[in-house]
């Protein structure tokens, strides 16, 4: 069911003001004159790294070692990924390849 003119312009007025709350909230709760609460800290510090061992696990979730390809092109990517995130310690260039490597060899190697 199509939308009509106002209800579009309150769906991306609504959007607006969703995003400018969750990206505005974290510089009104905890500006930078104030000292940040050691949770805020410390969650700061193990998040990242536990939601990228959850988003691995995710994508991991439906490889089958007892069925073809057997994961194999999962763990190049991976493999991949790693080595170049180790050597060049830049998060865009190691996902970005990683994804390449990946696709191509779902794509053109493991068809």
């Amino acid at each position: 069911m199509p939308l009509t003119p106002l209800e579009t312009l309150l769906t991306i007025l609504a959007i607006t003001l969703g995003t400018m709350i969750t990206r505005f909230t974290p510089f009104i709760l905890f500006p930078e004159s104030k000292e940040l609460p050691p949770i805020i800290s410390y969650l700061g510090k193990v998040l990242p790294p536990a939601m990228m061992g959850l988003l691995v696990i995710y994508c991991l979730k439906n490889i089958s070692p007892i069925i073809a390809p057997y994961g194999i092109p999962e763990l190049i990517a991976i493999t991949f990924t790693s080595i170049i995130h180790l050597w060049k310690r830049n998060v865009l260039l190691s996902i970005g390849a990683g994804t390449l490597i990946y696709m191509f060899l779902i794509q053109v190697i493991f068809i």
